[in-house]
């Protein structure tokens, strides 16, 4: 793990920064790819990936400083614009995304569902998949401990370092990095068949949810909330939850998308 990539003088230049910069830039690279290939709505992507990844920011920090770290923040006051310190979370990020989406489809008028599951989904999972590798280099978002040689070991710079020391962790943010790689594909797949407007999307919150229910459970950087779960835990839950209702009320009821035919071959 490397905070510190390097310096330009006496200015570093941080890891966790860097690579969220990048992970914004990927997924603005992505969602104009599929615009352009869609062919439509590819020139408001530089504009909206600007709005939408502003507030992402916004949105994350925000999120994890009122609901995965108030006790610190609260005598911290003015640690909360540091976001290069890390802590986001990506929870908060899609919320504030998503709002500042819709409010820029519905201004612009252009389709919002449709916009969301051609351009949106594939863009924010994987823009999300190297989001991860800045909370490994920066060590956040780290795992409870193995009790065994396998893991992570974080250097004594690190958040983990100081909690944990030398116990070797679960590498749950490098998994959860994975995963979202394998639901981007999943997506690409799901957009082939006979589905109805909306559901790429909503079929992305509830993969990633369900994803990041069961990778909390080997998250070992804040405590349990309720129920012995912890409250990524508990809004997962209700995404799944709603998202599944929605899935199933949207297939039914949603304007179909039929996949174009295949060209016949040349004989």
């Amino acid at each position: 793990m490397h905070q510190y990539l390097f310096f330009i003088g006496d200015f570093p230049i941080r890891a966790y920064g860097l690579v969220l910069s990048l992970s914004i830039i990927l997924a603005t690279c992505t969602a104009y790819y599929f615009a352009k290939q869609d062919g439509r709505w590819h020139q408001h992507v530089p504009d909206i990936g600007i709005y939408c990844g502003i507030a992402g920011i916004i949105g994350a920090r925000l999120w994890d400083v009122f609901f995965f770290d108030w006790g610190y923040y609260q005598n911290h006051l003015l640690e909360i614009p540091f976001v290069w310190q890390g802590g986001m979370a990506i929870q908060g990020g899609v919320v504030f995304g998503a709002i500042t989406g819709y409010i820029y489809t519905k201004r612009h008028n252009i389709d919002t569902w449709a916009f969301a599951d051609i351009v949106a989904a594939p863009s924010l999972i994987i823009g999300q998949a190297l989001g991860r590798a800045a909370n490994l280099l920066n060590g956040d978002a780290f795992g409870r401990p193995t009790g065994s040689n396998f893991g992570i070991l974080y250097p004594d710079t690190t958040l983990a370092h100081h909690v944990y020391g030398n116990q070797a962790l679960w590498p749950a943010e490098v998994w959860e990095g994975q995963l979202d790689v394998v639901i981007f594909v999943l997506l690409l797949l799901f957009r082939t068949t006979n589905h109805a407007k909306g559901q790429t999307f909503i079929l992305y919150a509830i993969l990633y949810s369900t994803a990041r229910f069961f990778l909390e459970f080997l998250r070992g950087d804040y405590t349990t909330l309720l129920w012995g779960l912890k409250s990524a835990q508990l809004t997962s839950l209700a995404v799944i939850l709603i998202g599944t209702v929605l899935f199933c009320w949207v297939g039914a009821k949603g304007e179909r998308i039929h996949t174009p035919p295949k060209a016949p071959r040349k004989q």
